[in-house]
């Protein structure tokens, strides 16, 4: 009874889904930025805090009009390269990630070698990458593909290592193939650790593809925030920041939608969790 009267009577087939459920969490932090962005101008209008250290968000909000074709334009070459490191860095996190699971060899002589390979910085990486591709998207793809990689990885060996024993057994039992217990079993399972990795990587993405920007490219983002800091016009930084941090919102939002529909148990399981709290 106390179940029935805390969720209202509300049976889990009417429990939003889908887009609706996945975009209801956010409109708590909305309101919270909503009121942050209210202190912020009350204060720099009250402060008359001068606009070359903190501009006040009307401002900057004008400054995003006043130029919305120009950063548009060098958005949509951000998005891209974010994509494609994304894209590839999926492909072959999780090809890499089911050579390690299947193969305790490849596990012992591969994993190191990529957990070392993440202690370099990217950004000292990148000139080099440069130097070898020269100023084109190629580079600055890698560069994405580079620093979201790791995630995907990791996030996919977890998920098939963590199928439990039980139906692994169970497949044995009933003589499945490898190519079955993978697909029918081991796959599925993995599915919420991989995309625990693939919601960190998405925003990782966006990171690598303004470090490219910043060390060798004359369009894109992280080139705007360059330029901005070099003429010392605040305002324009803080328009670019706004951008992107819209930018990787989104992104982790795409994979979210993506998640609930490729795996509706296992977030109504979630919801169900949070419900009960």
């Amino acid at each position: 009874m106390d179940g029935d009267d805390r969720d209202g009577g509300t049976s889990p087939s009417a429990r939003p889904r889908g887009a609706a459920a996945a975009l209801g969490g956010f409109w708590e932090p909305a309101l919270v930025v909503v009121a942050i962005l209210v202190v912020w101008q009350l204060a720099v209008s009250t402060f008359r805090i001068p606009i070359f250290l903190v501009p006040a968000p009307l401002a900057v909000l004008a400054r995003l009009h006043e130029q919305a074709g120009l950063l548009l334009t060098h958005t949509l070459a951000t998005l891209l390269v974010t994509l494609l490191g994304f894209s590839v860095a999926v492909v072959l996190g999780v090809a890499g990630a089911l050579a390690i699971a299947q193969s305790r060899t490849v596990e012992r002589f591969m994993l190191p070698l990529l957990v070392f390979s993440q202690v370099v910085p990217k950004i000292a990486v990148a000139p080099l990458l440069i130097i070898w591709f020269g100023f084109s998207p190629k580079s600055r793809v890698i560069v994405a593909f580079l620093i979201c990689f790791f995630p995907v990885l990791i996030g996919t060996v977890t998920g098939l290592k963590s199928v439990e024993a039980e139906l692994l057994d169970l497949t044995r039992q009933l003589r499945a193939t490898r190519w079955q217990t993978f697909w029918k079993v081991s796959f599925p399972s993995a599915l919420p650790h991989i995309f625990a990795g693939l919601k960190v990587a998405i925003t990782l993405a966006v990171v690598g593809a303004i470090v490219a920007e910043w060390v060798g490219s004359d369009v894109g983002l992280g080139y705007m925030l360059l330029v901005a800091n070099g003429n010392f016009d605040v305002v324009l930084a803080f328009a670019v920041l706004v951008i992107l941090t819209l930018v990787g919102v989104i992104l982790f939002i795409g994979v979210e939608l993506l998640e609930r529909l490729v795996l509706p148990w296992h977030v109504s399981r979630r919801l169900g969790v949070h419900e009960q709290i």
